[in-house]
């Protein structure tokens, strides 16, 4: 492993049923989070009809350069090896990046893709041609994370897409690039809140909502659950499109508080084995799931919560 850059890129090729795990596992040591991709997407693909299917996936994740990147190694190796016991796992590839090269990485896995009816999410470098009715969300992730490639995300976007025209504000936690905050605001919300723990994700969220033209309907803020409790906000619908385990978590600290009565929530980033787990959470804090969809092994939750 080279240790010229600024940053290290850590990246596993594995099957939908690890790559949760193996994200799980780079999350303790990745700087930004962690990215979680579809492999296989070719360049000039357009129609998500088109793509391969999402057996496998491509996990990344980014620490920084400084000094202690060899110890971060050994550590990060030792927790794959006791995954390794249970599950067949490649090792991982490293390679250095200095920080302007950063999103130029980017680049080279970020193509044009059409979802759903309307939607269609491309890279800012890229152009394409639209019909007249499709609504173009156009992105730099810059250092965060979201680019529509991924099913949890594709998942999330078609479920905005029938959902949104019903609600009139929006929670999206974990925004990551705002992909999903945009395409809300694009599909015709007034307001939405994105919330982000990582302030680049925040700063990458704002841009990319100016970008579009939807900058005074996304309020992008550093923050997590506990900012939208302590801010006394209930919304018609909240998007959460994270790891389950954060789910589970988010769960068990006030989740349910956020939705109105009669409103809905989406969930994503469930493999399908965690479903029952999900929905036993979501139920214990006052949501009721009543519907799912699935791409591969990755599960999306629709729940409801109760007018009375």
């Amino acid at each position: 492993m080279t240790t010229s850059g600024d940053w290290i890129e850590v990246r596993l090729r594995v099957d939908g049923e690890c790559a949760e795990a193996v994200a799980d596992v780079l999350s303790r040591f990745g700087h930004q989070g962690v990215s979680i991709e579809q492999d296989g997407i070719v360049p000039d693909v357009f129609d998500e009809t088109d793509l391969p299917p999402a057996s496998d996936l491509v996990v990344r994740a980014y620490f920084p350069a400084d000094g202690a990147q060899h110890d971060r190694k050994l550590e990060l190796e030792r927790a794959l090896g006791h995954m390794r016991l249970m599950v067949p796992l490649p090792a991982p590839t490293y390679r250095s990046l200095a920080s302007q090269d950063w999103a130029e990485a980017w680049k080279a896995h970020y193509q044009p893709i059409r979802i759903g009816r309307r939607l269609v999410i491309r890279p800012l470098w890229i152009d394409v041609e639209l019909a007249n009715d499709d609504i173009e969300i156009a992105l730099d992730p810059g250092m965060a994370f979201g680019t529509g490639a991924h099913p949890t995300t594709q998942l999330c976007l078609e479920s905005l897409e029938r959902l949104a025209g019903s609600a009139l504000d929006m929670l999206d936690l974990g925004t990551g690039s705002g992909i999903l905050a945009i395409a809300a605001a694009k599909l015709g919300l007034g307001r939405v809140l994105a919330l982000d723990s990582d302030k680049l994700a925040v700063e990458a969220t704002r841009a990319n909502a100016e970008a579009n033209g939807v900058g005074s309907q996304v309020h992008a803020v550093h923050g997590s659950l506990p900012y939208a409790i302590g801010a006394g906000r209930r919304f018609d619908l909240v998007v959460v499109n994270i790891l389950a385990r954060i789910i589970l978590e988010l769960a068990g600290n006030g989740l349910g508080q956020v939705v109105k009565p009669g409103g809905k929530a989406i969930f994503s980033g469930i493999i399908d084995t965690q479903a029952d787990e999900v929905k036993a959470a979501l139920r214990a804090c006052g949501l009721v799931v009543d519907r799912q969809r699935q791409i591969g092994d990755w599960l999306l939750l629709e729940a409801d919560k109760p007018l009375a």
